[in-house]
């Protein structure tokens, strides 16, 4: 072989390297890319979550407050009833004892 034809097989051989190194260095490109799309994309909905778990912290807070209070005013009258019965019954005996018929 010439000196020629070795100089342009050594051209192609350049040519050939320097095209497969971009083509690999342009795949790791977009393979970084790629994933800090991807790591961005998992942050966001993790913080989207964080916010809804907030709020349904808030939410089941007030839930608790709200049945803690209705809690309270039902045995409250449970109490008013209570009272109100034994009221009744003491009422019935009395008017009996008067010698009337309670209705």
């Amino acid at each position: 072989m010439d000196a020629a034809t070795l100089g342009a097989i050594g051209v192609i051989v350049v040519g050939l390297a320097t095209a497969i190194g971009a083509w690999v260095g342009k795949r790791g490109e977009n393979l970084l890319g790629g994933y800090s799309t991807l790591v961005d994309n998992l942050q966001e909905e993790r913080d989207k979550a964080q916010q809804k778990l907030a709020e349904n912290e808030v939410l089941l807070a007030a839930a608790h407050a709200e049945l803690t209070g209705e809690r309270s005013g039902k045995a409250e009258l449970l109490r008013q009833i209570t009272e109100l019965t034994t009221e009744n019954a003491r009422l019935h005996a009395r008017i009996a004892e008067l010698g009337g018929t309670p209705s």
